[in-house]
């Protein structure tokens, strides 16, 4: 098991549309190491999900966590990193590719579906930052 949880989520309005990434990034106690939202222009809902998913990794490296357990509302996703699904979309298959090649930093690492009940800071994050344009991208703590 995990000492580090990371729970990500992407959000559009449209699709494509305004889109924004919320990553947390916690403790085995639960405490928040760290919080981002960030608007990332305009885009599908399945390319903000892997946009958060790859912010939230390289953060995740960059504190020196090497085991993690990804949790993520969006089965599609999870279910493409696992292998289970064929990622079929070509402007989704560069973010596969990048997200298999960050995962190399870590010594272990599970990717997890869960409802979107269980990814309410993510989501709020990610949907506050659907709201700020381009030039106000944020990193909160």
């Amino acid at each position: 098991m995990s000492n580090f949880r990371l729970y990500s989520d992407g959000a559009s309005r449209g699709n494509p549309g305004p889109s924004g990434i919320g990553v947390i990034i916690k403790d085995k106690e639960g405490n928040v190491l760290k919080k981002i939202s960030q608007y990332i222009g305009s885009g599908t809902n399945n390319v903000a999900e892997y946009t958060a998913l790859i912010v939230g990794l390289e953060e995740a490296s960059r504190l020196g966590i090497k085991k993690l357990e990804v949790l993520s509302d969006s089965e599609l996703l999870v279910k493409q990193i696992k292998g289970v699904y064929k990622v079929k979309s070509e402007h989704l298959k560069p973010l596969f590719f990048l997200v298999k090649y960050i995962a190399n930093n870590f010594s272990s690492i599970v990717y997890k579906h869960i409802l979107r009940d269980k990814n309410t800071e993510a989501d709020k994050l990610a949907t506050e930052a659907v709201k700020q344009d381009l030039f106000k991208s944020r990193q909160v703590g």
